[in-house]
């Protein structure tokens, strides 16, 4: 019998790569996903794998995260979320019923069975820096709206957790991630909005002046970092980046997603209050503790991307 991961946010875009991650290594993967912001579709490819199954529940719910676990799980891998910064700020309710008391009945149950947890984090709880250097795990952490907020809460009681009940946590908290599968719509990333934009030659539509930076990690490579630290025991206890320890501004990503004859127009920002002006990851620590570098530069990330969103335009079209 092979070792079990439960995963929750299975069906989302990391969930789906994750998963992915999960079972190329051999390992069974029960899913948990309300498909609020996942879908089916995310992991129709691996619906008919014996070593993947996908509950519809939430985590909200105790008893459904609990139907994710069996004698075999070795780990728990903690990505559902709400993640929408602007919907954070007209509901922040629900971002801290989904994302702390959410994680709290996952840190329940993985006390419970003794079981590991990798809990997704985010770079948006860090101090607004305009450092060279990038940000490292040491720097202040500043949320800077609800989502934030919530986020940083949950790292926190993960962290009570590991100190209080001494259970295996690892927090990680992986940069800007894009690639296939990702939403291409407002809840979507920068990344995938602006392909998928040029893909239909539409204009390119930049939030405030455009000198804000992003540290934009390729979607393979972030799963690889999640599979690696939540199952490394020198990570545990420990707050970990993921990034490529580059960053792009964004005037300069839109000129290099942009197609010939694509326009680029900038427009108010709906959100300025919340928004993080750079964003440059030290990746240092998963270097030196898990042997860990990103594979995927943003030129080939975004060539990659770009093949798989035509192929899913002329799908939608025939």
């Amino acid at each position: 019998m092979s070792d079990t991961v439960a995963v929750t946010g299975a069906a989302g875009f990391i969930g789906r790569w994750v998963t992915a991650e999960l079972l190329d290594r051999g390992y069974v993967v029960n899913g948990l996903d309300d498909l609020s912001n996942g879908s089916r579709r995310n992991v129709a490819e691996f619906a008919d794998d014996p070593d993947f199954t996908l509950r519809e529940g939430d985590v909200r719910n105790l008893a459904d995260v609990r139907a994710i676990f069996d004698d075999d799980t070795v780990a728990c891998i903690h990505l559902a979320a709400k993640i929408d910064v602007q919907e954070s700020l007209d509901n922040p309710r629900e971002h801290f019923d989904v994302n702390v008391v959410g994680t709290q009945n996952v840190l329940d149950v993985c006390r419970a069975t003794d079981t590991r947890l990798g809990l997704m984090g985010t770079c948006m709880v860090y101090e607004m820096v305009d450092s060279e250097s990038g940000i490292s795990e040491e720097h202040p952490t500043k949320p800077a709206s609800p989502y934030a907020g919530s986020k940083l809460a949950a790292e926190n009681l993960a962290e009570g957790y590991y100190h209080g009940y001494d259970l295996p946590v690892t927090i990680l908290r992986p940069f800007n991630t894009y690639g296939p599968y990702q939403k291409t719509n407002m809840a979507g990333g920068v990344v995938s909005i602006f392909t998928s934009r040029d893909i239909d030659g539409q204009t390119l539509k930049i939030f405030g002046d455009g000198t804000q930076t992003r540290d934009l990690l390729y979607a393979t490579d972030c799963a690889r970092f999640v599979v690696d630290a939540t199952f490394s025991d020198a990570c545990v206890g420990e707050v970990l980046n993921a990034g490529l320890g580059e960053d792009i501004s964004i005037n300069d990503l839109a000129a290099l997603v942009a197609s010939e004859g694509t326009a680029i127009e900038h427009v108010e920002h709906h959100h300025p209050q919340s928004e993080v002006q750079k964003l440059l990851c030290d990746p240092s620590k998963a270097e030196a503790v898990l042997d860990w570098t990103p594979t995927v530069s943003l030129e080939e990330g975004v060539d990659r991307l770009r093949t798989w969103l035509r192929e899913e335009h002329e799908e939608f079209d025939s």
